[in-house]
């Protein structure tokens, strides 16, 4: 059994990732947007989006192959002001996602910093949004600053084969960063 973060900015699909994946019916913590969140919540390329989550998504995947494993994903919420939440949603996670909307990719830097901040191995999936541009990956690793080593995807975020791919390139990237001594905690979880 296996820990996954799902994390990204406000509207880069994150909800829709685990619900499209989701073995079970997702645990989703979704409200209304209101009017208390206008001067906070920008929905500028995201004009069409009614819900938030507030607290987290949780789903389940199981996966037959090369080892049987089962993904526990928890996806966070988006808005800045929750980071705090994304501690205890990474303690104890393999590694994250980070899910990208290439329209609004200032809003991808948080994620980014906050999974380099705590050494939690991590990809980036780019969810291809219908009408936005196709950028190379490598163009979006060059402007999201990411090292080499960090592999960046595309995706489809309501597609679950898509998602099932990126959740494999993370599983076979976080591998790379297991602790050698699995009695001994990585130092990813007691840094967070």
């Amino acid at each position: 059994m296996l820990k996954v973060v799902i994390a990204g900015g406000f509207g880069a699909g994150k909800t829709t990732a685990v619900g499209a994946v989701s073995e079970i019916t997702p645990l989703s913590t979704e409200e209304y947007l209101t009017e208390a969140s206008v001067d906070v919540d920008s929905l500028e390329g995201v004009e069409a989006k009614q819900t938030t989550t507030v607290a987290f998504d949780f789903g389940r995947l199981s996966l037959p192959e090369p080892v049987p494993l089962e993904l526990f994903l928890f996806g966070t919420p988006g808005q800045d002001r929750f980071g705090g939440l994304w501690y205890d949603l990474s303690r104890g996670a393999v590694g994250a996602v980070v899910l990208v909307d290439t329209r609004r990719l200032a809003s991808s830097f948080t994620a980014v910093s906050f999974f380099e901040d705590i050494r939690l191995p991590f990809v980036v999936a780019v969810n291809h949004f219908d009408g936005a541009h196709r950028y190379h990956p490598e163009q979006v690793r060059a402007a999201l600053e990411l090292h080499a080593s960090v592999p960046v995807v595309t995706c489809d975020a309501r597609s679950p084969r898509h998602v099932a791919g990126v959740l494999m390139t993370l599983v076979g990237h976080a591998l790379k960063y297991a602790p050698a001594d699995p009695a001994r905690p990585s130092s990813t979880l007691q840094d967070a």
